[in-house]
């Protein structure tokens, strides 16, 4: 029987390097999905997935990644975001940059892409499709990827976004209930890492003055984080999701890297893809 098949990536910053290793291997052995959830740097990672481009998030991360344009405190003052999105998912990745995505091989690929954000002003969570992504136009992964306080949040359609993980950042749920029956779930935590508020609290509270909304949803994050884990963990038991997690963080964080710890995350990703294809023959 051929299920209908999602794959979720929740992204995490430098971290999410797991992911690309998980792809990359998926590439080399042939594995597609109907599906592909994209949240904040998963987006990006799903983006070289579904134009089938093995090793492209590979170099980003561990070339790309270094440059003071791509994210450093020079960027923070100069552009006000950290990670410089524009240079990241623009200069880099439009069809004159140095590595650009193949657009006619990504809109070719009949898997879909739903891409999360959340909306700054109300706090809604935003679900973008797959005809979001034009021709040297990647603004909704921009949008996914904008850190609340790290980074401004980034206006698609004349709508402000932040980053999608504090909207929705594990949408296991959303992809059941989208009719997918089988769903690969890439985290970039330890699967169990309880996640805790503290850290979001100093962001939430200069997020506060300019979009109240998106400062609640970022407070509430750890919950919503924590909740979705639970619920993919039940979903798991029933043979419904396979969660994909590293065992270690290598020292990496969301904005803090070494190239060993990418270099290891990736591999660890590319191992743990083994289990893919026996979970969805089931």
């Amino acid at each position: 029987m051929a299920y209908k098949t999602a794959m979720i990536d929740v992204g995490g910053g430098f971290r999410a390097i797991f992911g690309c290793g998980v792809m990359d291997r998926m590439l080399e052995d042939g594995i597609d999905v109907d599906m592909c959830y994209g949240v904040s740097a998963g987006a990006a990672n799903m983006t070289s997935f579904i134009a089938r481009q093995h090793g492209r998030n590979h170099t980003f991360y561990t070339k790309y990644a270094f440059r003071k344009e791509y994210a450093s405190a020079e960027s923070f003052f100069k552009n006000h975001n950290f990670a410089n999105l524009d240079y990241i998912y623009g200069t880099l990745s439009n069809h004159d940059g140095e590595y650009p995505v193949d657009f006619e091989a990504f809109e070719a690929n009949p898997t879909g892409f739903t891409v999360v954000a959340c909306n700054a002003e109300d706090g809604s969570t935003k679900y973008f499709d797959k005809s979001r992504i034009r021709f040297d136009d990647f603004d909704i992964v921009k949008a996914s990827s904008a850190v609340p306080v790290a980074c401004e949040p980034y206006v698609v359609d004349d709508v402000p976004y932040f980053d999608g993980g504090i909207a929705d950042p594990v949408p296991v749920q959303k992809a059941l209930d989208d009719g997918y029956e089988r769903v690969i779930l890439i985290l970039s935590r330890l699967r169990d890492e309880v996640r805790q508020q503290h850290k979001d609290l100093p962001p939430a509270r200069i997020l506060e003055r300019t979009y109240p909304a998106a400062a609640e949803r970022l407070r509430e994050r750890y919950k919503t984080y924590n909740d979705e884990i639970e619920l993919a963990k039940q979903y798991e038991a029933e043979g419904k999701v396979l969660i994909l997690a590293p065992e270690d963080l290598y020292g990496l964080n969301t904005l803090k890297k070494n190239f060993e710890g990418l270099e290891m995350m990736y591999r660890k990703g590319y191992a743990a893809a083994e289990a893919i294809p026996e979970f969805l023959s089931k």
